[in-house]
């Protein structure tokens, strides 16, 4: 079975760093992979992907070390499961804003006597290993996301589902359900309190925790709050910046 590096660098106390796909390109994911992400998650929810896209995109991510993580468009049993037997190591799941989503999330990710998961690893054997079976309900990572009101005022109930391997931060919809700024990096006063106390929940049940960033001074700032999964821009903010660059030193010269 090969192995899951993000559970690697948690037993560590490592952070992990995560790049993000919404660009729905297997060539491009590939240029991304090979750049040393710790991981990578493919974005179904908010990105331009499909999931004959993703799929091709899992098989270019394949060709390094880089974790496969995929952010599924909601609490759908369906879409979770298909893509962990596409291979998807890790799978982040939006809006989930009670013990009771948490607790179906956890089902849908692991086999009987854990959880739901019908069996039909396609791809994963492939990408894993053929003794997948045997040890995927303790290689693959289970995020709950938290980006509400609700979900905050619940969080240790959220926290303190049996298999739960981590949670993950949208600052911006955490703003927005919050009646804040909906912004990555400079969020307003409540929100930045609610992402550290977040962290802080999380240390003392157990639970790793991630967060999206838009500058890396945010995410080592946030990793020292206690995050260890610090997703960082995007392929097509990185592509915009980059092209940015360029011409701005062009026209300037």
């Amino acid at each position: 079975m090969r192995e899951n590096k993000l559970r690697t660098l948690w037993q560590a106390d490592q952070a992990a760093i995560n790049g993000w796909l919404a660009i729905p390109n297997s060539f491009s994911a590939e240029v991304m992979a090979h750049q040393g992400w710790d991981s990578l998650t493919i974005d179904l929810q908010h990105g331009v992907i499909d999931y004959a896209q993703m799929v091709t995109m899992l098989q270019a991510i394949s060709t390094t070390a880089t974790v496969p993580v995929v952010r599924v468009p909601w609490l759908e049993p369906g879409i979770i499961m298909k893509t962990l037997d596409a291979g998807a190591y890790g799978v982040i799941c939006p809006m989930v804003n009670s013990r009771d989503e948490a607790a179906r999330l956890v089902s849908y990710t692991r086999y009987a006597p854990r959880g739901v998961r019908s069996f039909g690893p396609v791809r994963a054997m492939y990408y894993s290993g053929p003794d997948y079976p045997v040890h995927a309900n303790d290689t693959v990572v289970a995020f709950a996301m938290i980006e509400t009101r609700q979900a905050l005022d619940r969080l240790d109930d959220i926290l303190s589902v049996e298999g739960l391997d981590a949670v993950y931060i949208g600052p911006s919809d955490l703003s927005l359900s919050m009646g804040c700024r909906p912004v990555f990096d400079e969020v307003d006063a409540p929100v930045a309190q609610a992402i550290a106390h977040i962290a802080e929940r999380a240390k003392a049940h157990g639970v790793q925790c991630g967060i999206h960033n838009g500058l890396t001074s945010v995410a080592l700032a946030r990793r020292e709050l206690g995050y260890r999964f610090l997703t960082v821009s995007s392929d097509a903010r990185l592509i915009a910046a980059g092209a940015q660059q360029v011409l701005g030193a062009m026209r300037a010269g």
